[in-house]
């Protein structure tokens, strides 16, 4: 029987729209109508990542019976900057700097995250020593020119760069947030002189006040910019061959979408997209079932990303660690200041290693097989156990089925490469081992919610874990019990849930001023003339995605009392500033002040040091919700596809448990615990401690058992 084409069933080109989630192990995407969605998942191609996104889309639309010229948009997130920093595997960056100051990124704060541990692990700058180079010139705090640019050293030091073959180079002098003259000239003859080599300014990546912030994002800028440069440019290239005349939205780390050519310039900005569409999915599902207090979960083959959800809002920021490296301790990664919705991240996906160190413990991550040669059990050529591994001996994947039958695991290699060099080493045989892989990640990320919630005065008691990305679903009972967390959300399409975030993200841009100003001495009229600057900036690239949208404009501040080191984010009034303004804004940040540290202080001015506009349309096309009606009956093991041996953390052994397919289970059914969830995606493990429940929305619910009868009771 032929299939209907898209215009008998009544779909316009506008209402059919395509994520594209990048990981490094995976590649998701989902395609969405009106009506329905499909989604694929493929092996991530490292050396060309087009090739996987080209795969997966084309196997999208095989589903849908579409053709590509029928798709009205296409959004697209990815980790591969994230996991680009993480692994160390960006470009040869060299930093240009004011005379001077060729250490400032190294010294950091010159302080101590940890006071007592002698044997402190700094984060290694992005730019070695020998690749740190410096220039005379010098502009002071107010603009003004104290010495003039040597543009003759700037040739020169062209010369040098050009015979260590730098692909990157990352310019940034001091103050030149205040005056960028100097920056723009070096750059303008560093262009000039080596052709082809991409140049990050920090005048553009960061305009702020403190040059190791400013400077180590400006050097994070321009170490992914020649991986992220070239692979958005055949991207580009690529689909328009492959018949596809849509415009592509970039989703960025602060939660919305942007164009391709600003993502080229500034891809720092994209460090987080991947993850940030997985908390745009958990808010948005938040908001559709009314919870109020989240916990999102996101894991996938590289990583794993942990936010707080209050009442409906992410936590947000404009300063990220990326890469922490000591106990998830701030202050242990390489700050970035860009807009970012706040989460922790660590290496604990499903591709990363695991191996003993010289004091004979389980370490995992953050080094990643990803996809190339990927886990053992992927006969690539991979030899080092992977967490997939281990999650293949415990049973928790079935090796026949994996990623919905496109990819045969070998057992076997899962178990040889465990037994190699984890088992042998600590005299272990191959399951207690993957069991202690497992339990040291499964630990890692409890450890590092719990120090997230520490951070931000926050509780995890009481909150609902939703949870998606490909590993996520295997590991959240797990870490539920371990964070003592009772309901356990796994949402439909949770094997591609940063992708299906993705089309539920505004277009949006930031812009950002170091201005300081005291409320003593606010002078309304210069800050109305910044802002409307700034928001003909943002406007602009607004525009760009969404030409017709309506657009909302917010603003907010970086405030302090005077003479203190650190501000508070404080959102300001709408519309023009007035001499009257001054009251308001003082109380909007004396109840900022005081929420964080429960006092003010008084007869003390206030100063604002930065200046943030934010320009958003909402979310192209609308999201799709099919909410079935269902009563809840217990599923009956006849309506399991068959066993599979689990290993019980509790019982310390293996059991035979039922698999069920979550295609076949309809709303309101419920499965009791030791189970199996499988589909095409991922897998849902119900440990013995929970019973999980087919919501209406297609959600599969884990509620701890002990809650779950006390909820009956009532």
């Amino acid at each position: 029987m032929p299939r209907a084409t898209s215009h008998e069933l009544g779909i316009t080109p506008e209402s059919i729209r395509l994520a594209v989630d990048i990981g490094g192990t995976f590649t998701d995407v989902v395609l969405e109508t009106p009506d329905r969605s499909w989604s694929a998942k493929v092996l991530t191609t490292k050396a060309a990542p087009e090739d996987g996104v080209l795969d997966g889309m084309q196997r999208a639309l095989a589903l849908a019976g579409l053709a590509p010229g029928q798709v009205g948009l296409i959004v697209h997130g990815t980790t591969l900057a994230t996991n680009a920093i993480i692994e160390r595997k960006g470009a040869l960056t060299a930093l240009v700097t004011t005379r001077g100051f060729r250490d400032s990124i190294e010294m950091a704060q010159e302080n101590r995250f940890e006071q007592y541990d002698i044997f402190i692990e700094k984060p290694e700058p992005l730019v070695p020593r020998t690749l740190r180079f410096t220039v005379p010139e010098r502009v002071d705090a107010k603009g003004g020119v104290r010495l003039a640019l040597d543009e003759t050293a700037v040739e020169v030091l062209a010369d040098t760069l050009a015979r260590k073959g730098v692909e990157s180079i990352a310019v940034g002098f001091l103050h030149s947030y205040a005056n960028p003259a100097h920056e723009r000239r070096a750059g303008e003859i560093l262009a000039n002189k080596l052709p082809g080599v991409r140049i990050s300014l920090s005048c553009d990546v960061c305009p702020e006040v403190r040059e190791y912030e400013r400077f180590s994002t400006t050097c994070a800028n321009a170490y992914v910019q020649p991986l992220m440069g070239r692979y958005l440019e055949n991207l580009r290239r690529r689909i328009g061959q492959a018949g596809f005349s849509c415009p592509i939205l970039l989703m960025t780390s602060g939660g919305g979408l942007t164009t391709l050519e600003t993502a080229v310039r500034f891809p720092i900005r994209l460090v987080e997209s991947g993850p940030a569409g997985g908390v745009i999915l958990s808010t948005w599902i938040a908001g559709r079932l009314g919870i109020d207090r989240i916990l999102s979960f996101d894991m996938g083959g590289t990583t794993a990303k942990i936010c707080i959800i209050d009442d409906g809002k992410p936590m947000a920021s404009r300063s990220f660690e990326v890469d922490r490296r000591y106990r998830f301790m701030k202050g242990s990664g390489l700050p970035v200041r860009i807009p970012v919705i706040e989460m922790v991240e660590i290496g604990a996906g499903g591709g990363s290693l695991a191996s003993v160190d010289a004091m004979k413990r389980i370490t995992v991550g953050p080094e990643s097989a990803g996809s190339d040669p990927g886990p053992a059990c992927y006969r690539l050529g991979g030899t080092r156990p992977a967490v997939t591994d281990a999650n293949v001996v415990l049973g928790r994947i079935d090796p026949d089925r994996f990623a919905g039958g496109t990819i045969t695991l070998d057992a076997a290699l899962s178990r040889t490469a465990i037994e190699s060099h984890v088992g042998m080493p600590l005299d272990l045989d191959a399951t207690l081992s993957a069991f202690g892989i497992s339990e040291v990640v499964e630990e890692n990320m409890a450890n590092a919610a719990r120090v997230h919630a520490v951070e931000r005065g926050a509780e995890l008691e009481g909150r609902t874990l939703i949870a998606f990305g490909g590993g996520a679903p295997l590991h959240a009972a797990r870490l539920a019990e371990k964070l003592g967390i009772a309901d356990v959300l796994i949402p439909a399409s949770a094997g591609v849930g940063s992708a299906v975030g993705f089309l539920r993200a505004p277009i949006a841009f930031e812009v950002v001023r170091s201005r300081f100003v005291r409320l003593g001495s606010f002078d309304a009229g210069s800050i109305n003339a910044m802002f409307a600057e700034m928001e003909n900036d943002a406007v602009n690239v607004v525009k760009l995605g969404a030409p017709n949208a309506a657009i909302t404009i917010s603003r907010s501040a970086d405030m302090r009392y005077a003479g203190q080191g650190h501000e508070i984010l404080v959102q300001l009034p709408d519309g023009p500033f007035a001499a009257g303004s001054v009251g308001e804004l003082r109380s909007r940040f004396e109840a900022g002040y005081r929420a964080l540290f429960n006092r003010v202080v008084p007869g003390v001015d206030v100063e604002v040091t930065g200046w943030i506009l934010r320009a958003e349309a909402p979310a192209p096309g609308r999201a799709i919700d099919h909410s079935p009606a269902g009563t809840q009956t217990d599923a009956p093991r006849s309506l399991s596809v068959g066993s599979r041996t689990l290993f019980d953390p509790t019982q310390r052994d293996f059991q035979d448990v039922p698999v069920f397919r979550r295609s076949e289970l309809a709303p309101g059914s419920a499965v009791q615990g030791p189970a199996i969830i499988a589909e095409d995606e991922t897998t849902t493990i119900v440990t013995a401690g929970f019973v999980a429940r087919i919501e209406p929305s297609g959600a599969i619910r884990l509620t701890a058992k002990a809650a779950a009868l006390q909820e009956a009771a009532q």
